[in-house]
């Protein structure tokens, strides 16, 4: 994505050819026309579904993990030793495979369960954020460093962008 936003400001901004947007990126003409002329933010990549080892065994080892979460720490059997056992019932496939499929099955757990959540609202003037970020511009045909202070209003989400030379008390009074 990095790289996705790079290309579109050598061309957006700094006005450079396609050429020259592939020669500083090394990237071929062909990718950073598609880049360019898509209008994405973000490239989107399709990964084909594949078929796991672990597929038949997914049922089992869920429900040894579900029991293993409801018992107390010291008691509980250890991924290894989870490993060890599918092998036992015929699983041909790797540890790191297993570690992956516990991982993924407490980010679900956690998230399956936690409930309601509510939203947070603000009322007009209550709360905005307030960061400072780094950007370069040219001024008088030199490239400054510039302080940008970013002003994010909680309410409207409207945004405030004030660029200065120094990130100062005074400046950052005079941003606020």
């Amino acid at each position: 994505m990095g790289l996705l936003n790079i290309i579109r400001r050598m061309a957006l901004r700094e006005k450079l050819s396609v050429r020259e947007n592939s020669r500083r990126t090394g990237l071929s003409r062909n990718t950073i026309a598609k880049y360019l002329s898509a209008g994405t933010i973000e490239p989107k990549f399709a990964v084909p579904e594949r078929v796991s080892k672990l597929d038949p065994f997914a049922d089992k080892l869920s429900g040894w993990l579900k029991t293993e979460a409801g018992r107390p720490r010291k008691q509980r059997r250890t991924l290894k030793q989870l490993h060890a056992d599918l092998m036992v019932l015929g699983f041909t496939g790797s540890y790191g495979r297993v570690a992956a499929f516990a991982r993924e099955w407490r980010v679900e757990q956690q998230t399956t369960g936690r409930g309601i959540f509510v939203p947070l609202s603000f009322r007009p003037g209550e709360a905005f954020q307030f960061d400072w970020s780094e950007d370069y511009a040219v001024i008088g045909g030199e490239r400054t460093k510039l302080q940008v202070a970013h002003i994010n209003l909680a309410h409207s989400r409207a945004f405030l962008v004030r660029a200065y030379l120094l990130q100062t008390h005074e400046m950052l009074f005079d941003a606020h």
